[in-house]
């Protein structure tokens, strides 16, 4: 089996939610929305990653910050993961073609002065 995978960015804040009072939970349907969205997709959940990444902080120095991110996967279809036989097809005889044959033209020849 071929998989493709995706990464996307776990939500940074949780919005807010009629019925909802607390940050974990308003978080828990963030995160379950974003998720389910996916799913609909056709991707399936893997895991979360948090992962160090190079950031600018100023003018000339870089510091490290950690990015939260959620990793999804799906079965590569059919269709994506062969190639099909016209990309493939190669002729099995040479094809011999011949332009026309004109003869070159020439160009006046200018005397040196």
């Amino acid at each position: 089996m071929i998989y493709e995978y995706k990464v996307v960015p776990a939500p940074k804040r949780a919005e807010k939610v009629k019925g909802l009072k607390t940050t974990e939970d308003r978080y828990a349907h963030a995160l379950q929305e974003l998720m389910n969205q996916q799913g609909r997709d056709g991707w399936e959940y893997q895991r979360a990653e948090t992962l160090p990444v190079e950031e600018r902080s100023g003018f000339r120095s870089k510091g490290m910050v950690e990015q939260h991110m959620l990793v999804f996967r799906r079965e590569k279809k059919a269709v994506d993961a062969t190639v099909t036989a016209s990309q493939t097809a190669v002729p099995t005889q040479p094809v011999l073609t011949t332009a026309p044959k004109t003869p070159a033209p020439t160009e006046p020849t200018v005397a040196a002065q």
